[in-house]
């Protein structure tokens, strides 16, 4: 006999959350810490999985349903029955209805309940942590005359981000319309220097993370490279590639270089040598307008 683990990812167009299959990875690890078999029941599009409309339920003597809200409707009221002579445990759910009313439990360790109240389990949960990647794109601008051009920059971009497992943030540099929500310049640049990289057609994408140590993997959207390249260049900043020349598999390399911990010293030296120039031309303008004899 074996156990059926369940939840909200079992349904489908039920909502299932990242802390549903959080919750869910962790119940598991309890089981097999017991080597209790068990099968995990899914929906698409969720997939590793049976479907528990067509498995045989004479094959489960127990049925786990993992997190989230938990009441006396649809889809419970057809789930349910369809296993009623398994033994019914919840885990990590808060309960509709008074447990007074209705309890369908053997076991129930609720997140909350008219009876009581847990720590939501994804507290003890150890899972991997993945890269977070701060993507920043241009909007298409009167310099950036190749309309293709501009658009194969951003499916690059794209496509990179398919080609490994990470965390995508957009993040918009424009403030007078933000499609990211920011409204100060402070706002934009703290989310900048939070990333673990940045992918970017941005000039000030490119800048703003490397003046942060922060290493950005730039496109120039113009055939042959405009500003980005020639910033780049200006800064010694090697990882930035032409729209009209870009390669897929140049382009993983690169991200994986700028995941390096010599990538983040590299955008770490590229600050300090561009501060030092600048620093210099601020000396240069107050020379110059500094009119006292």
């Amino acid at each position: 006999m074996r156990t059926l683990l369940a939840g909200w990812f079992s349904f489908e167009h039920m909502g299932a959350t990242a802390g549903d299959l959080i919750a869910r990875d962790l119940v598991g690890d309890w089981l097999a810490a017991v080597d209790e078999p068990f099968d995990v029941a899914v929906a698409p599009p969720f997939e590793e999985g049976v479907n528990w409309r067509t498995i045989p339920p004479g094959d489960y003597d127990q049925v786990v349903f993992v997190c989230g809200p938990f009441g006396n409707g649809p889809p419970i009221i057809e789930f349910l029955p369809r296993f009623a002579h398994c033994r019914l445990i919840g885990v990590n759910l808060s309960m509709l209805q008074p447990l007074g009313e209705w309890n369908p439990f053997d076991l129930l360790v609720e997140r909350d309940s008219s009876e009581g109240a847990h720590p939501d389990v994804t507290f003890l949960a150890r899972g991997p942590r993945v890269p977070v990647i701060g993507v920043v794109k241009a909007h298409l601008q009167t310099e950036y005359r190749d309309r293709a051009l501009h658009a194969a920059a951003n499916d690059a971009i794209e496509q990179l981000l398919t080609t490994r497992d990470l965390a995508s943030v957009p993040i918009d540099t424009r403030l007078d319309t933000n499609e990211a929500a920011f409204h100060t310049s402070t706002q934009v640049e703290s989310a900048i220097a939070r990333m673990d990289a940045v992918v970017t057609t941005r000039l000030h994408g490119m800048v703003l993370a490397l003046k942060n140590g922060v290493p950005a993997l730039a496109i120039d959207p113009i055939a042959g490279g405009a500003k980005i390249a020639r910033q780049a260049a200006t800064v010694g900043w090697p990882i930035c590639f032409t729209a009209d020349a870009i390669e897929g598999k140049q382009l993983v390399e690169a991200l994986d270089f700028c995941l390096s911990d010599e990538a983040r010293t590299a955008a770490s030296e590229c600050a300090v040598d561009a501060t030092r120039a600048v620093m210099d031309m601020r000396d240069r303008f107050i020379a110059f307008v500094d009119r006292a004899p």
